[in-house]
C-alpha cells in the first residue's frame, strides 16, 4: 500500500507552496508534488545562461500579502524586496519623456510639462484609487459567499459585504461601480486630458489581458495592479533580490521548515476518485500517492479536464469549466545585455532613473487598441505594447559585473494565431519587438549578448498555464469572485470531496499575491476540524 499523508497537493506554484506551509503549521502531513525539476510555477528564477538569473516570467512583486510575508517569516528566508523609484518612464517618439515618482510634488511637476489640469487633479486620482483598492484588498484573504446552492452563511456574508458598501458615499459608489465595469479609456478619459498621461497610466489596465484600453471591464484591471503593499508603499512595485524565485523559494523553505515534503520532477497523470471522494494521486510514473485531502495549484482546466476522468466531475459542472477565457495574449522575453540602453527621449547610458523604473513603449492609448484589434484578428501586434524592467539596476546578484538583464513584456501575441503558429512566428514576433525599442534607444540591438524567448505556447508547455493565460484565466468581472472558477464553486472546494484548488484560478485571481493559496488552507483546515 503507498504510504498516506493528509494532504498531497499538485503544483509547486507559489499558491500551493503557501497551501502547504499553513496546513503543515497546523500540525497536517503535507506533501507536494512538482512536474519540473524547480519550484515556482511561474515564479521562478531560472540560469538559461551561465552566470544571469533570470525571472522567466513573473518579473516584479507588489501583491504578495503583507500577512503571509509575516506569517510565514519569509525575511529569514531570505525575501528581499527592491521598491522601484520612479515607478514609470514612458520615452514618446518626438523625443519627450515622462516620469511617475514616489513622490507625489516630482510626479506632479513631470506631469504639469503636459498638462497643469492634469497634474493638480492627480493627487485626487491617487487617492480615490487607494479608497477603493482598501475596499477591494480585504476581500482578497477572504472567502467569497456562493450565489448559487446558498446557504445562510454566504446571504450573512451577501448582507455584511452590502453594508461595508454603504460606508461609501453616493459618489463613491459611482466611482465603485465604474471601475469594476468601465474600459480604462473611458476611466481615464474622465479625469485626463493629457494623452501622454493616459497612455502611460492605461498599461496596468491591459497587461496580461485579452482586450485594449477601449475593452470594458479593463478599468478594474488597472485597479488590480494599484493594490498591494509588500514593498510598503500600496501600489508600489518592486524587484525581488535574486528574481522572481526568492518569492517562491523563501515560502518552500518556510514550508520545509514546518515539515512540508517537496517533491520535483514528480508529474501527475490523474487524481484518484473512488465514489466521489479524491483520495490521491497518480504520477505520471504510476507511483500512487495517498491522501484525505488533495488540492490542485493547477489552472481549472488542467485540473477537471486533464487530470480527472471525466465521470469523476458532475457533468454541468464540468461543462462550466470548459467556459472559461483562459487564452492568453503576453509574451515574454528576456535578455542579456553588456550595456544599458541610451533612450532618445533621456540620454545616457550609464545608470539613471530611466533604467530603475518599468519603461513603456506605448506612445498612446490609439497605439496600444490597435495593438489589441490585431491580436483580436489572430495575429501578433504589428506595433507592440511594451513594458520593460532591468532587474539589475538594483540587484547585483543575478548577472556578472557589468551585465545587465532586461526583461520585456510584450502584448499582443494571441495564444490562436489564423496564420502559422508560435515555433515558426516566435523569432520574428520578438525580433519585432526589439525593433520597437530600437526605435526608442538606438544601438540598444548591438547590446544583446543572448535571448530567450517565451510564447504563449511555451508559457503552456513549459509552465502549465493553459492556453498560455498568466492568470489561470480571464481577470473579467464575469470570472472573478463567486464567479471564479465558476458559480456555486467559489469557496476552494469542488464537486468532487476532498477536491479543493488553491491556484491563481480560484479567487482573488491572478499574480503573485498568495492569497489563493491562503484562502484555501484555511478552507481545508475547516472542513478538516469538522472531520471532512
Amino acid at each position: 500500500m503507498p504510504d498516506a499523508v493528509d494532504v498531497v497537493i499538485i503544483g509547486a506554484g507559489h499558491n500551493g507552496l503557501v497551501a502547504s506551509a499553513y496546513l503543515a503549521r497546523a500540525g497536517l502531513k503535507v506533501t507536494v508534488v512538482e512536474k519540473r525539476d524547480l519550484v515556482g510555477g511561474a515564479c521562478v528564477t531560472e540560469e538559461p545562461w551561465p552566470g544571469y538569473k533570470v525571472s522567466s516570467l513573473s518579473y516584479l512583486c507588489s501583491l504578495l500579502q503583507p500577512r503571509i510575508i509575516d506569517d510565514l517569516e519569509l525575511a529569514r528566508y531570505g525575501f528581499h524586496l527592491y521598491p522601484k523609484d520612479p515607478a514609470f518612464f514612458t520615452a514618446f517618439p518626438d523625443g519627450r519623456h515622462l516620469f511617475f515618482w514616489r513622490d507625489m510634488a516630482k510626479t506632479q511637476a513631470e506631469l504639469a510639462r503636459y498638462s497643469p489640469r492634469d497634474a493638480a487633479r492627480y493627487p485626487d486620482y491617487e487617492h480615490q484609487l487607494v479608497r477603493l483598492a482598501e475596499w477591494v484588498e480585504k476581500l482578497l484573504m477572504t472567502t467569497p459567499p456562493n450565489i448559487i446552492r446558498r446557504k445562510l452563511g454566504d446571504l450573512l456574508k451577501l448582507g455584511r459585504m452590502g453594508l461595508d458598501a454603504l460606508r461609501f458615499r453616493d459618489p463613491e459608489i459611482v466611482h465603485l461601480v465604474k471601475i469594476m465595469t468601465q474600459s480604462v479609456r473611458d476611466y481615464l478619459d474622465e479625469r485626463f486630458e493629457s494623452d501622454e498621461i493616459k497612455a502611460t497610466l492605461c498599461t496596468d489596465g491591459v497587461i496580461g489581458t485579452n482586450g485594449g484600453p477601449s475593452t470594458p471591464g479593463t478599468a478594474y484591471i488597472m485597479l488590480h495592479h494599484v493594490m498591494g503593499g509588500a514593498t510598503g508603499v500600496r501600489g508600489l512595485w518592486g524587484f525581488v533580490r535574486g528574481g522572481m524565485g526568492g518569492v517562491s523559494n523563501a515560502i518552500a523553505q518556510s514550508a520545509a521548515a514546518a515539515g512540508v515534503n517537496i517533491r520535483t520532477g514528480a508529474g501527475v497523470a490523474r487524481v484518484l476518485v473512488r465514489e466521489g471522494r479524491a483520495y490521491g494521486i497518480a504520477l505520471a510514473g504510476g507511483e500512487e500517492l495517498h491522501a484525505k485531502v488533495v488540492i490542485s495549484n493547477a489552472d481549472p482546466k488542467i485540473s477537471f479536464l486533464k487530470l480527472m476522468d471525466p465521470e469523476d466531475v458532475d457533468s454541468d459542472f464540468r461543462s462550466e469549466i470548459e467556459k472559461i477565457k483562459i487564452q492568453g495574449c503576453s509574451f515574454k522575453i528576456n535578455l542579456a545585455l553588456d550595456r544599458l540602453p541610451d533612450f532618445t527621449a533621456y540620454p545616457g547610458s550609464s545608470l539613471g532613473p530611466q533604467h530603475k523604473t518599468t519603461i513603456h513603449i506605448c506612445p498612446s492609448m490609439d497605439y496600444v487598441d490597435r495593438g489589441w484589434e490585431d491580436a483580436a484578428a489572430g495575429m501578433p501586434s504589428e506595433n507592440p505594447l511594451i513594458e520593460i524592467t532591468i532587474p539589475t539596476a538594483y540587484d547585483d546578484s543575478i548577472a556578472p559585473p557589468g551585465k545587465h538583464i532586461m526583461c520585456i513584456f510584450a502584448q499582443y501575441a494571441p495564444y490562436k494565431l489564423r496564420d502559422g503558429d508560435w515555433d515558426t512566428l516566435k523569432d520574428a514576433f520578438a525580433d519585432r519587438c526589439i525593433a520597437a525599442v530600437e526605435e526608442y534607444a538606438p544601438g540598444f540591438r548591438n547590446a544583446i549578448i543572448h535571448r530567450q524567448v517565451i510564447s504563449p505556447l511555451d508559457m503552456e508547455r513549459d509552465y502549465s498555464l493553459t492556453g498560455g493565460n498568466i492568470f489561470h484565466g480571464d481577470m473579467t468581472v464575469d470570472q472573478l469572485f463567486f464567479m471564479r472558477p465558476a458559480p456555486g464553486w467559489a469557496q476552494y472546494r469542488t464537486p468532487v470531496q476532498g477536491y479543493y484548488l488553491c491556484g491563481s484560478g480560484a479567487h482573488p485571481g491572478g499574480g503573485v499575491m498568495g492569497a489563493p493559496g491562503y484562502n484555501a488552507a484555511r478552507e481545508v483546515l475547516k472542513d478538516w476540524r469538522g472531520r471532512l
